[in-house]
C-alpha cells in the first residue's frame, strides 16, 4: 500500500511538472488575426497550398482566415481594401499597383522573363529592391513573396492556329479588368475584353469572348479546357503573384511575429512553385490527350511585336532607368 501511494503521488507530481512545462495556449485576444482574400476557388491547388504551407506554418500565435472565389472582395479591389484596413492580405497581380505606382508596369510587360528560372533569379535578387520600396511608400503595402502561378498561354476556341499577332486580329481575348491587363491583350494583337476570373467560363460558353490567357493549372481548375480547342504556348507572361500584406498590419506586429509571417510566406512561395511546375507538365499532357491542340506559335514574332508596342506606349515612360537591362542580365 505504501509503495502504491508513493507511485501514485510520484505520477501525479510528474504529470503536474509536464503540464507546467508545456506552453500555455495563446489566448484568442492575443492572437494576430490575418484576413486574406483572393479570386481562386476553394478547390484550387493554390488554395490548398496556401492553407497548408502558409496558414499551418503560422502556428498558434495567429488566426489566419482565408476567403476564396472572390467571395469577400472582387478581383482588383483587394489592394484598396488593404489600404482601408478592411483586409489584411491578398495574392495580387502586378497590374493592381499600376494606378498608384506606374513604375510597376515594367513587371507586367510580356516577354520580360525568358522562363521560370530567369523569373525566379530576378525575384530572388536585389534588383527589384528600389521598386519594392516605392510600392511600400506609395501603396502602403508590403510584398512578402512572389509565388509562381504558371506561364500564361493563349487558350481559345477556333478552327485555326494562332501563329502570330496578325492571327489575333479581331479575336475577343479575355483579359482581367484593369488598364494594364487590357493593354497586354492589345499589345498581343487581340481585342481585349475585361471579364472577371469567375465569369470566364460562361463568357467562353456564350461566345462573349473567343479566348483567354491563363496557364495550364488555372485553365484546368476553372474547367476552361472543357471549351477550348487550341492552346498556343506563348508563355508571354511568366506569372507570379504578389503575396501582399497591408503595411499598417505589418507594422502592428512585433519583430518576432513579422519574422514568422515572412518565414511562412517564403514556404508558401517555394511550395506553390513546386506544385505549379509539376502541374504544368502533367496538365499539358492531359489536355493534349483530351483533344486540345497544344502547339508552339511563332513566339519570336510575338516578342518583337509586343515589345515594340510597349516601347511606343506610355508604359515604357514609367519604367525605372536601367531596370529592364538589369533584369535581362540576370
Amino acid at each position: 500500500m505504501r509503495i502504491g501511494l508513493t507511485a501514485t503521488a510520484l505520477g501525479a507530481g510528474l504529470a503536474g511538472l509536464v503540464l507546467a512545462m508545456a506552453p500555455a495556449p495563446v489566448p484568442a485576444q492575443d492572437k494576430v488575426e490575418l484576413i486574406y482574400s483572393d479570386t481562386v476557388p476553394e478547390a484550387d491547388i493554390r488554395t490548398k497550398t496556401l492553407r497548408s504551407a502558409f496558414g499551418d506554418c503560422l502556428g498558434d500565435g495567429f488566426d489566419f482566415k482565408s476567403y476564396h472565389g472572390a467571395t469577400l472582395f472582387k478581383q482588383g479591389t483587394e489592394l484598396t481594401a488593404m489600404q482601408r484596413g478592411n483586409l489584411d492580405m491578398g495574392n495580387l497581380a502586378i497590374f493592381d499597383f499600376y494606378n498608384q505606382v506606374p513604375s510597376t508596369s515594367v513587371l507586367g510587360t510580356p516577354f520580360l522573363f525568358r522562363d521560370y528560372d530567369h523569373m525566379r533569379a530576378v525575384y530572388d535578387s536585389d534588383v527589384l529592391d528600389p521598386l519594392l520600396k516605392e510600392i511600400e511608400e506609395k501603396a502602403k503595402v508590403k510584398i512578402l513573396a512572389f509565388p509562381y502561378i504558371g506561364a500564361r498561354h493563349l487558350g481559345y476556341k477556333a478552327d485555326k492556329r494562332v501563329m502570330s499577332p496578325a492571327d489575333l486580329d479581331g479575336m475577343k481575348l479575355r483579359m482581367p479588368p484593369g488598364e494594364g491587363w487590357q493593354f497586354v491583350g492589345e499589345a498581343m494583337g487581340a481585342t481585349p475584353v475585361p471579364v472577371p476570373f469567375t465569369e470566364v467560363y460562361t463568357a467562353l460558353q456564350t461566345g462573349a469572348i473567343d479566348g483567354q490567357d491563363n496557364g495550364f493549372p488555372a485553365t484546368r481548375s476553372m474547367k476552361f479546357d472543357e471549351i477550348l480547342t487550341h492552346i498556343g504556348k506563348t508563355s508571354h507572361l511568366i506569372a507570379a503573384n504578389e503575396f501582399t500584406i497591408g503595411l499598417d498590419k505589418w507594422n502592428s506586429m512585433t519583430p518576432a511575429q513579422q519574422a514568422k509571417v515572412q518565414e511562412c510566406a517564403d514556404k508558401f512561395e517555394a511550395a506553390l512553385d513546386a506544385v505549379t511546375i509539376a502541374q504544368e507538365t502533367e496538365l499539358e499532357g492531359s489536355m493534349k490527350a483530351n483533344g486540345i491542340d497544344v502547339y508552339m506559335p511563332d513566339n519570336a514574332s510575338f516578342r518583337e511585336h509586343v515589345l515594340q508596342v510597349y516601347r511606343d506606349s506610355k508604359y515604357s515612360a514609367d519604367w525605372p532607368d536601367g531596370l529592364v537591362e538589369a533584369i535581362s542580365a540576370k
